[in-house]
């Protein structure tokens, strides 16, 4: 045997080896003719197939990690693996605070798409924002590039000065960006009191105690005279999970909020408490897809408990717990291994995101051509965001607490449900 031979031999082993160590840890019954197991014999052909008969002879370590990451795209859009290697550098960078782009990351058509971004944050300077997707960083293409591993390229591991290449949401050119890292930064809330009786709250994040700092914001303005609230979640994805859980406890004073279930992750329930209520007003959230982790569960779980209206866009689809699962060469999965759910939810926050009451979008405005998208510049929008006095989707949110759900958008919501619906069968 050729040592050519040898090598392809040993990483066909080593491939039906790790399959059946995920196989092992998603749960799946070796006797199940639909799981993983029967799916492994097809993975080594394909793979004998392309070594002996592609045009030229491949590179097998290139070819084995993009199967790992579109396998785990498909599985889980924020799942990685990792090489020995690569994390080892996780492990040293992924807690850094000193030099960080402030952004939140998931797979997107096959390359990295960014979540949100932190306000104030390197990658906020740089005019990143949801719905952009990053080609490269460093002149490394992110194809095939674990979600981790691109965090910790923001976070420092290559230096301070990163450069990378962009396609900016509504477009289709690619452009080059170059951000400098900074200190992560921890937004102030945004809070005023709109016309003399709604108040307004932004958190911008939903880092720990954040929950607590948004219930001083609504007696704040309680006492100037709010009796009717907004709750600004749009582009609220970075923080903790169960930060979202508080959130929602400050409006509801009995009942589940959610809960979180995996096969390895017994399920737990959240239950609201009567001390952490700070309001029983009316209340209207707004949400875009920028919504996403400890957001999107204080969005759903109101929701369900109809404590609140929501206008705005569908959210991201983020919350779940993740873990790291070592490997026993080195190398380790992220892989989420358990999902929010609500009452009134068939599928998990992270499947389905939150499906807003009154659908609008953030990007609609006077001045743009529907008919003509191209005319719109998503850097020029994202500079110059409105004050929330003139936000027409917060004016839209005050009509909501004056006059309700109109008619209109009851129907616009169900034939968006019936669309969603049409589209799972």
């Amino acid at each position: 045997m050729s040592s050519r031979t040898k090598i392809v031999v040993v990483s066909l082993s080593l491939m039906v080896v790790f399959l059946l160590l995920v196989g092992a840890v998603l749960g799946k019954n070796k006797q199940d003719s639909k799981g993983a197991y029967p799916q492994i014999s097809v993975f080594t052909e394909v793979l004998s197939r392309i070594k002996s008969e592609y045009v030229e002879e491949p590179e097998l370590s290139s070819v084995t990690n993009g199967a790992l990451t579109g396998m785990l795209e498909a599985v889980d859009p924020y799942a990685s693996y990792l090489n020995a290697d690569q994390f080892f550098e996780y492990e040293k960078f992924k807690d850094g605070t000193s030099n960080v782009a402030g952004v939140h990351l998931s797979r997107r058509f096959g390359m990295i798409g960014i979540v949100g971004v932190v306000p104030g944050s390197a990658a906020e300077l740089a005019g990143l924002g949801t719905g952009d997707v990053i080609e490269s960083i460093n002149d490394i293409s992110t194809r095939d590039m674990p979600v981790a591993y691109a965090e910790i390229l923001l976070k420092g591991a290559r230096g301070n000065d990163v450069k990378m290449t962009v396609i900016r949401l509504g477009t289709s050119a690619s452009e080059e960006v170059k951000l400098t890292l900074s200190r992560a930064v921890t937004p102030a809330i945004v809070s005023r009191l709109i016309d003399g009786k709604f108040g307004y709250v932004r958190p911008e994040v939903l880092t720990t105690g954040r929950a607590q700092q948004v219930a001083r914001a609504i007696r704040g303005l309680a006492g100037e005279g709010a009796t009717q609230f907004i709750l600004d979640l749009r582009n609220t994805s970075v923080g903790d999970d169960e930060e979202g859980v508080k959130l929602a406890d400050l409006f509801v004073d009995s009942g589940e909020l959610a809960w979180i279930e995996g096969q390895k992750v017994p399920r737990k329930a959240f239950a609201a408490t009567p001390e952490a209520t700070v309001s029983k007003a009316p209340l209207v959230l707004l949400t875009n897809r920028g919504t996403a982790n400890g957001a999107e569960i204080a969005a759903a779980a109101l929701l369900a408990l109809k404590r609140a209206e929501i206008v705005g866009d569908r959210t991201y689809g983020d919350a779940g717990m993740r873990k790291v699962v070592n490997l026993d060469d080195g190398s380790a999965l992220i892989l989420t291994l358990g999902k929010y759910y609500t009452s009134t939810a068939k599928e998990s926050i992270q499947d389905r995101g939150v499906v807003p009451t009154v659908p609008m979008s953030d990007y609609v405005r006077d001045d743009v051509d529907e008919d003509a998208p191209s005319s719109f510049d998503i850097r020029e929008f994202r500079r110059n965001r409105p004050a929330p006095e003139t936000d027409k989707l917060v004016r839209k949110a005050i009509d909501v607490l004056t006059n309700g759900v109109p008619k209109d958008d009851q129907v616009a919501r169900g034939a968006f449900h019936q669309r969603q619906t049409e589209k799972a069968a």
